[in-house]
């Protein structure tokens, strides 16, 4: 076997238009026009994609609140750690600071699902 792509990851959700809001309009992810015979979104991030499926039961898989870097949850670059950090506060989601010192946040979607935010000069 020779894998050659990361194709995408799927994250459910429990309400459809709160997840859109959360990624579409803060995160600023871009929706693509894949159907579905089945209620979900897609969103574009460079090669990779974002699925989301609209689910009945969402299961809470936190494990760790204190550092949520220490739990399953997507990474993304961002260009401003600031700028995003503000974006977020301002539509009155959670933050939480990489406890590694880094340059990154933490956040969750409506669902509880982790998203890291890092800023990376190369």
């Amino acid at each position: 076997m020779q894998i050659t792509q990361y194709l995408h990851t799927a994250l459910l959700v429990s309400d459809l238009e709160k997840a859109e809001h959360f990624y579409g309009q803060i995160l600023g992810l871009v929706q693509t026009d894949r159907s579905l015979n089945f209620p979900g979104t897609w969103y574009q991030v460079g090669n990779f994609q974002i699925h989301l499926i609209v689910s009945s039961e969402i299961i809470p898989d936190v494990v760790n609140s204190e550092k949520l870097g220490r739990n399953r949850h997507l990474a993304f670059s961002v260009a401003d750690l600031d700028a995003t950090k503000a974006q977020l506060l301002a539509n009155n989601c959670p933050i939480q600071m990489s406890a590694s010192g880094r340059a990154a946040l933490f956040t969750q979607d409506p669902d509880g699902n982790i998203i890291e935010l890092q800023e990376i000069n190369n």
